[in-house]
């Protein structure tokens, strides 16, 4: 039973870590997408201007504009890189829980493994001193000289009948 709800729990987490990671990962093309948009509406409103004054001043204003749409690209780069440093980060955290939950599961199994043989084994030893008893109770189960000697979980017990005979 602790097995399955160990496992229940293991996979609760790791749902939980794919959800939450799965939410990061939008905000983060959300916010990538916003970068760019921005970026883009800002070189088009540059390159907008740029034309405006290429056609009033000339070459000096033409200059001028290539270098902002230069910095306005790259300022987009960055921003494009920085989300795609954000989002790995991301991944190798959700993959590190979901591991980490893994192995948490896979260990609480081993443990409930080991309890269960235990108990198994003390229930069959149960039984078979029921069945001796049992034995012993009808004069089934005895050895000679009376005794009766089992074993019951690593430990030899004997038992001694004593018989009454009336004179």
């Amino acid at each position: 039973m602790a097995s399955h709800d160990q496992q229940y729990r293991a996979g609760e987490a790791k749902g939980r870590t794919e959800e939450k990671t799965s939410q990061v990962m939008g905000t983060m093309r959300d916010k990538a997408q916003q970068g760019k948009d921005k970026t883009a509406n800002t070189a088009g409103a540059a390159w907008d201007r740029t034309k405006e004054s290429t056609d009033n001043t000339g070459s000096y204003m033409s200059d001028k504009a290539g270098a902002a749409r230069d910095k306005a690209s790259d300022m987009g780069q960055a921003t494009k890189d920085k989300a795609s440093q954000i989002g790995q980060a991301t991944k190798d955290k959700a993959s590190d829980t979901a591991q980490w939950t893994k192995e948490t599961a896979q260990s609480g199994k081993e443990k409930t493994g080991g309890v269960m043989q235990r108990t198994g084994e003390q229930v069959k030893s149960m039984a078979q001193g029921a069945a001796d008893a049992v034995k012993h109770t009808f004069g089934m189960g005895e050895n000679e000289g009376g005794d009766n000697t089992r074993t019951t979980g690593g430990v030899d017990t004997t038992t001694t009948t004593t018989r009454r005979t009336n004179y």
